[in-house]
């Protein structure tokens, strides 16, 4: 090659420019980075965790200033409105709330009448749009753990019909109880370990009425979260058939009640409930009958998803997507002048989340230069509900789920401690993990799969609803070991959250908060969407995850 003085002259200027744009580049991204700041992230929660937003609760005036906040924030920040020329997205929303003066009667085969308390015995609630719903001797009917799935050879429900009836059933699924690798998913709960899986299961057999027995390490949570989560308003989609096709009652049985309703028939929980993990459970009735009658206050209304985009360079048509809900349990009934903190304030569930996001707009928004694909914010609602916000943006996305290239999920972020490692939910996945590696690679932290799948958080945050539609959305928080006190404090840490603060009043902010932690996890969230919406990959589900064919599906449908 002859390398004349003008060549090596323009090669010279040219790697100039090049170094030049890479620092400019570099610069702006740490200029970026820096807007994710402790000061800024603590203001953002406390605005949204105040007594004054009053738990933030759908419907309400919490919703009122929520909303309010979100789409100033967005507004100041120079970010376009996701849903045309609003920030905000309709989502109905019919509130049911229970009056607590009632009990469930079981008539035994004696004809003697026992009855269980609302709250301290049993929790029991109607997703049935209707004021009064009766559930009058009902056949009690054991199914084990309330299971059909055919990719397992497993169906619970096989040999009998429960039109008309109430079932009882065990919460998770046998891979739990079992620690069998080869049934189900092993230790990890699967989606058919899910209380939502199982009335819908339940409804779709037919009966009347389902009630799940709650124990606390396969729920995952302790009774008192079933109560905080239970009392008060419960939130549904509006549907043209009132929910109709839904059960008439829903419940939950403490164990202690279970065990002595079976005794009452004449059989044994923990004999029914061994057969039932090993897959050789009969459906049978208990000979008990369930009565029960619910008072429901109805109420109608529109609730909102909140969303902003900064709309891509090249291609604004493709979305990069982070995600966080909005709301919390709100404020429970009290009797004005009475003691006590009633107000469910979810400093980490799931203002942190939103917060984050925040932050991470910010630093979106500072950038000189947009990416080339489209950034989305969303703000999402109800999903303390039941995933209600993100299902309805699912059903009708600002952009369509084979235009959104991935994403990020943010519902409580870290603030136990620094670590060494990125928890992630749903280990094993999609590509968004490969991803995630490769970011947090530098950082000098690995990923570890969540410590505890059975408890099933794949599940339980709204990420879950963009999975069933195709589109990789990463669900990852801290870590298992904290750089200086090692694994045993965080486990410990967490363990105190969930035991004393989660879905309760004590879920606020607190001094033992490392702060630092959380600012961590937010550069990488911020990098792993600054790369992707400036390339052009398409992250993958992996081989083998029961995501994948859908995604394949639409992109597939997307090219014709």
């Amino acid at each position: 090659m002859n390398v004349t003085p003008t060549r090596i002259f323009v090669l010279t200027m040219a790697l100039l420019a090049a170094a030049v744009t890479f620092g400019s580049g570099r610069a702006a991204d740490d200029e970026a980075i820096s807007k994710l700041d402790t000061a800024g992230l603590l203001e953002r929660i406390s605005t949204l965790a105040s007594d004054e937003f009053g738990g933030r609760a759908p419907m309400s005036e919490g919703e009122r200033l929520t909303l309010n906040y979100l789409e100033t924030q967005f507004r100041e920040m120079g970010l376009k409105p996701m849903f045309g020329d609003s920030y905000r997205q309709p989502v109905p929303l019919v509130s049911i709330e229970a009056d607590p003066a009632m009990a469930l009667s079981i008539s035994d085969q004696e004809g003697n009448v026992h009855s269980y308390s609302y709250e301290t015995e049993v929790m029991l609630g109607s997703p049935q749009f209707a004021e009064e719903v009766t559930l009058a001797r009902s056949e009690l009917v054991w199914v084990g753990y309330g299971i059909v799935a055919p990719e397992y050879n497993w169906d619970d429900y096989k040999g009998i019909d429960v039109k008309g009836k109430t079932v009882v059933m065990l919460v998770n699924d046998p891979g739990f109880t079992t620690q069998n690798p080869e049934l189900f998913n092993g230790k990890a709960m699967t989606y058919y370990g899910r209380w939502t899986y199982k009335y819908d299961e339940a409804a779709r057999q037919g009966a009347a009425g389902a009630l799940i027995i709650h124990q606390t390490a396969p729920a995952a949570y302790g009774w008192n979260v079933v109560v905080d989560s239970w009392n008060g308003p419960q939130f549904h989609l509006a549907t043209g058939n009132d929910n109709m096709d839904r059960l008439r009652v829903e419940g939950w049985l403490q164990y202690e009640i279970a065990e002595e309703l079976f005794s009452l028939a004449g059989l044994s929980l923990e004999g029914l409930s061994e057969d039932a993990a090993k897959g050789s459970v009969q459906p049978q009735s208990t000979g008990l009958m369930a009565s029960v009658n619910i008072r429901n206050t109805i109420e109608r209304a529109e609730s909102f998803n909140v969303g902003a985009v900064l709309p891509g360079s090249e291609r604004p048509d493709e979305l990069f997507i982070y995600m966080a809900h909005w709301d919390h349990l709100g404020t429970n009934a009290h009797e004005e002048g009475e003691e006590g903190d009633f107000i469910f304030n979810g400093a980490e569930d799931n203002a942190s989340g939103t917060s984050g996001m925040l932050e991470i707009a910010q630093a979106f928004a500072s950038l000189p230069e947009r990416p080339k694909r489209s950034v989305g914010f969303i703000a999402v609602t109800a999903e303390e509900s039941g995933l209600l916000g993100s299902k309805a943006y699912t059903v009708k996305p600002a952009f369509p789920m084979n235009k959104t290239v991935g994403g990020i999920n943010m519902d409580r972020l870290n603030f136990r401690g620094k670590v060494n490692d990125v928890v992630v939910m749903g280990f094993g996945g999609s590509e968004m993990e490969t991803i995630l590696a490769e970011e947090a690679r530098p950082y000098g932290r690995t990923l570890t799969p969540e410590p505890t799948p059975e408890k099933g958080f794949y599940y339980r945050s709204d990420h879950f609803n963009f999975a069933k539609r195709g589109v990789p959305i990463l669900y990852a928080r801290g870590g298992t070991a904290d750089r200086t006190h090692g694994a045993d404090y965080i486990a410990k840490r967490n363990e105190e959250y969930v035991k004393n603060r989660y879905h309760s009043p004590a879920d606020e902010i607190s001094e033992d908060w490392d702060v630092e932690a959380a600012i961590e996890d937010l550069v990488l969230f911020y990098k792993i969407g600054k790369r992707v919406a400036n390339s052009d990959e398409w992250p993958h589900w992996y081989e083998g995850n029961e995501f994948r064919a859908i995604r394949e599906a639409s992109l597939t449908e997307a090219e014709g």
